[in-house]
């Protein structure tokens, strides 16, 4: 379980700062990715293999391990926008769960939920993840591929290509203001018959 979203991008939220997407300023070395911590205007630019330790030592996000585990994102009543985010590491790799609670329309708070692959959008199709919430005898189960954090949050979320949830059915689903989300990752079936060939 992991009870704690990202601090710094609390306080980006706290201060009314909400940062145009990154991934859309140009990027002077193509080798180079900005952050991908979303809600926070970081200025922070490294290779993928050092996203990890950059998301860990400067906003503390949390990792776990495992094929399948169970994300808890607290305080769901805080006022949007606002970001839970969590690293999970298995298979190898490295996702970033980002839940995102946000106004598509004034008044009316939505919840979104997608995992990105610290990788390559290549290596991103490798793979499928389960978002799945329980509770009071109900179940609703997400089931997409990730998406590369060499795209944008913001995008992935306007396309539509995650789990949303609207205020009524996250409550459905949550016990004290707490959202427990199962996930699980899969290698995908396409990548499991070339691997066979």
């Amino acid at each position: 379980y992991a009870p704690t979203r990202c601090a710094a991008a609390q306080t980006s939220v706290e201060q009314g700062i909400l940062p145009p997407c990154q991934h859309h300023e140009a990027v002077h070395d193509p080798q180079l990715v900005p952050c991908t911590c979303p809600l926070f205007s970081c200025p922070w630019e490294g290779h993928l293999e050092v996203v990890v330790s950059h998301l860990r030592q400067t906003h503390r996000i949390n990792i776990l391990q495992g094929a399948e585990i169970v994300f808890l994102a607290t305080d769901m009543h805080l006022p949007a926008p606002t970001d839970w985010i969590i690293m999970h590491s298995c298979l190898g790799h490295q996702f970033l769960l980002v839940l995102r609670k946000q106004e598509k329309y004034e008044g009316h708070p939505q919840f979104f939920a997608t995992m990105m692959l610290i990788g390559t959008p290549t290596q991103a199709n490798n793979f499928t993840y389960r978002l799945e919430l329980n509770r009071n005898q109900r179940r609703l189960k997400w089931e997409a591929t990730p998406r590369s954090v060499l795209e944008c949050v913001d995008s992935v979320i306007s396309d539509g290509d995650c789990l949303v949830l609207n205020t009524s059915l996250a409550q459905l689903f949550s016990d004290n203001g707490s959202l427990a989300i199962g996930i699980a990752i899969t290698t995908s079936k396409v990548h499991n018959a070339e691997d066979e060939m």
